[in-house]
């Protein structure tokens, strides 16, 4: 969208377009970071030795794979087999539901659960291309973004900017605000778009919808449209992903048992891109993917009251693998005991907690 003096009201937050894709590549391939990541990831031991010669064949590798793209969907095609690799390395299985009953051409506002940094959205997008729905826009927030190969990387990807770091009142709610038309405009213009239920991950497993996101999506309505006119105009789908094991537990387990212990945890400066790089190369077991129906705005008068439904729908079709079960009292805990050896019993017990908590919420969802 442009403004009366044709700039693009967006074009701070927005994903690439598709005539600013070859010029992103060249910057991603002469990125040595970017290029040092990769021969770190595909050549872990020869890296150590010959550092210097892998990055250059690494290089080679990108230049050939990368420079024959020329839109978002071409590179998205490529991330799509890569990923495809990917879960078949580090799961039993990825299984899906209720995306069949979704309209293939109509955009929505996928809400969902979060318990992974950037596998999360890639999970959605990849099982909305197996079903032949257009892949969606992805919310992520600008604390994430620490190099600017990573905001390279995910503007390609279709990711838009959530500007969690804004200072001061004005500012933060001028983003909001910003971001607010941004997801109204992709969906009147055909553009589904993902983004998480709440900030932060869910790390000690409990999926609730922080009616603060709910409070934005209505900022840009609120002159013109009820609440409820707003939720039917949004088309907004809850969605519930379930991993049978998460390969980052342990680290999350660690932090909450730190912050309990000394009311504060400071995050390393790498710390988030590590969680993401261990998503996506760690092993997750089975994974399910349930999309719920999209929500009616009869009767939704305000964000508590969507938050209530898009939690209803996450917890019931919330799919509970015997991990889940077995850390609620429902099955053998040998599997828990093997994993959590190396971790102290505050640790344990946060870890086991975290998988028992959507068989509580299921329960109470009924």
């Amino acid at each position: 969208m442009s403004n009366n003096n044709g700039v693009d009201s967006f074009e701070d937050i927005r994903p690439y377009h598709d005539d600013e894709v070859q010029a992103v590549l060249y910057r991603l391939v002469h990125n040595p970071e970017f290029i040092a990541l990769i021969s770190r990831y595909e050549f872990p031991r020869l890296s150590r030795w010959l550092g210097p010669l892998m990055r250059l064949v690494v290089k080679g590798q990108l230049k050939k794979r990368l420079c024959p793209i020329k839109d978002v969907a071409a590179f998205q095609i490529q991330i799509r087999d890569l990923f495809t690799k990917s879960l078949g390395r580090t799961t039993d299985g990825v299984s899906w539901s209720g995306v069949d009953a979704l309209a293939k051409d109509k955009p929505y506002l996928f809400v969902s659960n979060h318990r992974d940094i950037a596998l999360d959205p890639a999970l959605v997008n990849w099982v909305c291309h197996q079903a032949g729905m257009q892949t969606a826009r992805i919310g992520i927030g600008d604390n994430l973004l620490k190099k600017p190969f990573v905001t390279d990387l995910m503007r390609l990807n279709k990711s838009f900017i959530v500007k969690r770091s804004a200072k001061g009142v004005r500012e933060l709610a001028a983003a909001m605000n910003v971001l607010s038309s941004y997801i109204d405009h992709s969906i009147q213009t055909g553009h589904s778009i993902w983004i998480a239920q709440r900030e932060g991950r869910a790390k000690d497993g409990n999926d609730q919808t922080d009616p603060a996101l709910l409070k934005m999506f209505f900022l840009s309505h609120r002159k013109t449209r009820s609440f409820a006119e707003m939720v039917d105009r949004l088309n907004i789908v809850p969605v519930a992903i379930s991993y049978e094991f998460d390969p980052c537990d342990k680290l999350k387990a660690k932090e909450l048992a730190t912050l309990a212990r000394e009311g504060c945890y400071n995050k390393g400066p790498l710390e988030d891109l590590k969680a993401m790089g261990l998503g996506f190369t760690g092993f997750k077991g089975r994974v399910h993917v349930a999309f719920g129906e999209p929500i009616k705005g009869e009767g939704m008068d305000g964000p508590d009251t969507l938050a209530a439904a898009i939690d209803a729908q996450i917890h019931h079709s919330y799919k509970l693998f015997e991990s889940n079960l077995s850390a609620a009292g429902e099955g053998d805990l040998s599997w828990f005991d093997e994993r959590t050896r190396e971790l102290d019993e505050k640790e344990k017990a946060f870890v086991k907690a975290a998988y028992a908590r959507p068989v509580e919420n299921a329960r109470k969802a009924g």
